[in-house]
Protein backbone atom coordinates (compact mmCIF):
# COMPACT_ATOMS: atom_id res chain seq x y z
CA UNK A 1 0.00 0.00 0.00
CA UNK A 2 2.63 2.39 0.85
CA UNK A 3 4.70 2.21 -2.43
CA UNK A 4 1.45 3.06 -4.62
CA UNK A 5 0.98 6.40 -2.26
CA UNK A 6 4.64 7.11 -3.04
CA UNK A 7 4.11 6.47 -6.55
CA UNK A 8 0.79 8.62 -6.95
CA UNK A 9 2.38 11.32 -4.52
CA UNK A 10 5.31 11.32 -7.11
CA UNK A 11 3.05 11.12 -10.21
CA UNK A 12 1.22 13.98 -8.71
CA UNK A 13 3.95 16.46 -7.83
CA UNK A 14 5.25 15.80 -11.76
CA UNK A 15 1.84 16.40 -13.01
CA UNK A 16 1.38 19.76 -10.60
CA UNK A 17 5.06 21.49 -11.73
CA UNK A 18 4.05 20.71 -15.84
CA UNK A 19 0.66 22.01 -15.44
CA UNK A 20 2.15 25.28 -13.35
CA UNK A 21 4.70 25.70 -15.82
CA UNK A 22 3.14 25.17 -19.06
CA UNK A 23 0.20 27.23 -18.08
CA UNK A 24 2.30 30.06 -16.56
CA UNK A 25 4.27 30.27 -19.90
CA UNK A 26 0.72 30.15 -21.95
CA UNK A 27 -0.12 33.20 -19.95
CA UNK A 28 3.16 34.72 -20.21
CA UNK A 29 2.53 34.79 -23.54
CA UNK A 30 -0.59 35.77 -24.50
CA UNK A 31 0.20 38.96 -22.36
CA UNK A 32 2.77 40.06 -24.38
CA UNK A 33 0.57 38.94 -27.24
CA UNK A 34 -1.81 41.23 -26.19
CA UNK A 35 0.75 44.06 -25.52
CA UNK A 36 1.76 43.67 -29.06
CA UNK A 37 4.65 42.11 -28.94
CA UNK A 38 6.16 40.63 -31.89
CA UNK A 39 5.48 36.63 -32.63
CA UNK A 40 8.80 36.00 -33.15
CA UNK A 41 10.10 36.78 -29.64
CA UNK A 42 9.04 33.03 -28.63
CA UNK A 43 10.91 31.23 -31.06
CA UNK A 44 14.48 29.42 -29.81
CA UNK A 45 17.77 30.73 -30.44
CA UNK A 46 19.80 28.47 -30.25
CA UNK A 47 20.80 25.00 -31.59
CA UNK A 48 17.65 22.60 -32.03
CA UNK A 49 17.29 18.89 -30.31
CA UNK A 50 19.21 16.25 -32.08
CA UNK A 51 18.73 12.51 -30.96
CA UNK A 52 21.70 11.45 -32.38
CA UNK A 53 23.72 13.93 -30.16
CA UNK A 54 21.76 12.86 -26.68
CA UNK A 55 22.27 8.92 -28.04
CA UNK A 56 26.17 10.15 -28.04
CA UNK A 57 25.92 11.61 -24.51
CA UNK A 58 23.70 8.62 -22.89
CA UNK A 59 26.03 5.83 -24.82
CA UNK A 60 29.24 7.82 -23.61
CA UNK A 61 28.00 8.10 -19.94
CA UNK A 62 26.77 4.53 -19.95
CA UNK A 63 31.13 3.65 -21.36
CA UNK A 64 31.76 5.76 -18.93
CA UNK A 65 29.68 3.64 -15.59
CA UNK A 66 30.88 0.40 -17.13
CA UNK A 67 34.58 1.73 -16.85
CA UNK A 68 34.05 2.87 -13.39
CA UNK A 69 32.55 -0.44 -12.13
CA UNK A 70 35.44 -2.33 -14.02
CA UNK A 71 37.90 0.00 -12.65
CA UNK A 72 36.84 -0.10 -9.14
CA UNK A 73 36.40 -3.64 -8.93
CA UNK A 74 40.20 -3.67 -10.37
CA UNK A 75 41.05 -1.45 -7.34
CA UNK A 76 39.15 -3.28 -5.44
CA UNK A 77 40.97 -6.43 -6.21
CA UNK A 78 44.54 -5.32 -6.94
CA UNK A 79 44.65 -2.59 -3.91
CA UNK A 80 43.15 -4.31 -1.11
CA UNK A 81 39.90 -1.95 -0.93
CA UNK A 82 36.28 -1.97 0.03
CA UNK A 83 34.25 -3.00 -2.49
CA UNK A 84 32.11 -0.59 -0.83
CA UNK A 85 34.04 2.25 -1.71
CA UNK A 86 35.72 1.76 -4.81
CA UNK A 87 33.29 0.89 -7.03
CA UNK A 88 30.44 3.83 -6.33
CA UNK A 89 33.24 6.20 -6.20
CA UNK A 90 35.31 5.17 -9.67
CA UNK A 91 31.83 4.58 -11.21
CA UNK A 92 30.55 8.67 -10.34
CA UNK A 93 34.23 9.68 -11.52
CA UNK A 94 34.05 7.92 -14.33
CA UNK A 95 30.62 8.61 -15.21
CA UNK A 96 31.16 12.32 -14.50
CA UNK A 97 34.52 11.82 -17.20
CA UNK A 98 32.10 10.52 -19.64
CA UNK A 99 29.89 13.21 -19.65
CA UNK A 100 32.21 15.69 -19.80
CA UNK A 101 33.85 13.69 -23.05
CA UNK A 102 29.73 14.00 -24.58
CA UNK A 103 30.09 17.43 -23.89
CA UNK A 104 33.43 18.24 -25.92
CA UNK A 105 32.39 16.10 -28.95
CA UNK A 106 28.78 17.45 -28.89
CA UNK A 107 30.46 21.37 -29.18
CA UNK A 108 33.16 19.70 -31.62
CA UNK A 109 30.27 18.46 -33.82
CA UNK A 110 28.38 21.50 -32.88
CA UNK A 111 30.79 24.11 -34.48
CA UNK A 112 31.21 22.10 -37.21
CA UNK A 113 27.41 22.30 -37.56
CA UNK A 114 27.60 25.92 -37.65
CA UNK A 115 30.86 26.40 -40.33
Amino acid sequence: MEPMIVFLALFATVFGIAYVFLSTRNKERLMLIEKGADATLFERKGTKFSIAKFILNIALLFIGIGLGIFSGSMMSWLLGMDMEIAIPSMLFVCGGLGLTAGFFVTRKIEKADNQ
